[in-house]
């Protein structure tokens, strides 16, 4: 499958100044810019930076960044579900997986993860996909937050809701094992019906068993 790249921008005036919201970047630009240390989510700063870099040059990759000046305060990563998941067995080339989305919580509440999935599904080519995301409580910054499971849960919800993904059931185990978990999809207008039943097939595979 051909994966074609679109870059789109946005400027976006938050309380702390303008930050632009843009992507996809390739892995070399990604390289000249700095990573704040608040980027600490999923791993220590300079390991994600290396990743997101990695991500970037993948053929179906995306990295979508925010940016202050020559500082990454934010990113989105696009690329095919890890093959340890159930999500990569279907072997669907036009099913693509939200890895990971951080903002450092200076800009959190100004809306910018909303902007940064508006942007993200500027593209056109997102119609050719299954965009899906796996939520798990255990990535949240609750602490940093303030916010309990549910409230947080909410906050995701919302903010997926701005890219187009919806809330879809399954019976993954990693994401039964606690009720705030979620899947969340968003299926392209040009995505055929056969893909859209594989993927009814990978949300429900336990069913199958019987």
């Amino acid at each position: 499958m051909e994966h074609k790249k679109m870059y789109n921008s946005m400027e976006l005036e938050t309380a702390h100044g303008p930050i632009i919201i843009e992507g996809p970047i390739a892995g070399k630009e990604l390289s000249e810019l700095e990573f704040h240390e608040n980027l600490v989510a999923f791993r220590p700063p300079a390991q994600q930076h290396k990743a997101i870099i990695e991500i970037a040059d993948l053929p179906e990759g995306r990295i979508l960044i925010v940016r202050s000046d020559k500082m990454i305060v934010g990113y989105v990563t696009f690329l095919y579900p890890d093959p340890l998941e159930r999500w990569s067995e279907g072997n669907m080339d036009n099913l693509i997986e939200l890895g990971a989305i951080e903002i450092i919580p200076k800009y959190r509440g100004n809306g910018v993860g909303k902007a940064l999935l508006k942007v993200s599904m500027m593209d056109d080519a997102f119609e050719d996909f299954i965009v899906i995301t796996t939520e798990y409580y255990w990535h949240w910054d609750l602490k940093g937050t303030g916010l309990n499971v549910w409230e947080y849960r909410k906050v995701m919800e919302k903010m997926m809701q701005a890219g187009g993904l919806e809330y879809y059931a399954t019976d993954d185990p990693e994401i039964s094992s606690h009720p705030a978990n979620c899947l969340m999809a968003k299926i392209g207008s040009r995505v055929d019906n056969e893909s859209i039943q594989k993927f009814d097939r990978l949300r429900f595979m336990n069913r199958y068993m019987y």
